[in-house]
């Protein structure tokens, strides 16, 4: 494996931390999501997204050739593109709506806890990505685990503003 893909498979080296490095690699990505966010709204988050997105893919695949385990747990750069997914929920209407990204403190738990849950109990089509047994599995699972999540944190927020008025 070359140095840059080791670099960002293990989103430098935090995927070496020990116990549950997925777990290190969606907390490593929140406060660099809130300083994307800050930097260039959702904009920025959103374009940040996609290229961990295809560096991850890349540098997985580059970590993984010739190797039996198609998802070693050193890779977290797809739970990072996951977990920034899941925040777009939240850097959406802050940004639309000139609200205050850190006011929003409840979805960013409400996103991290959801994801972390979708992206182990990897249920419906989050399985099905990981079942794929290849890079683009690895993070098509984190995604689409992040999109769940995203959801419900909207879902959530409709609850809480909407329904009961707050």
């Amino acid at each position: 494996m070359t140095a840059q893909a080791h670099m960002i498979a293990t989103v430098f080296g935090i995927g070496h931390l020990r116990p549950a490095p997925g777990t290190w690699g969606s907390l490593v990505a929140l406060p660099v999501a809130w300083g994307l966010h800050m930097l260039g709204g959702f904009a920025l988050l959103a374009a940040a997204t996609v290229m961990a997105f295809l560096l991850g893919w890349w540098a997985t695949a580059v970590a993984t050739r010739g190797s039996q385990e198609h998802d070693p747990s050193e890779i977290v750069i797809d739970e990072v593109a996951g977990q920034w997914l899941a925040l777009w929920a939240l850097s959406w209407p802050a940004t639309a709506h000139g609200i205050a990204i850190g006011a929003l403190w409840p979805g960013w738990i409400a996103a991290f806890v959801l994801f972390r849950l979708f992206d182990v109990w990897k249920p419906g089509p989050v399985g099905w990505a990981d079942r794929r047994g290849d890079a683009l599995g690895v993070m098509l699972d984190d995604l689409i685990a992040g999109a769940m999540a995203a959801i419900c944190v909207v879902l959530m927020a409709g609850v809480y503003h909407g329904v009961l008025g707050q």
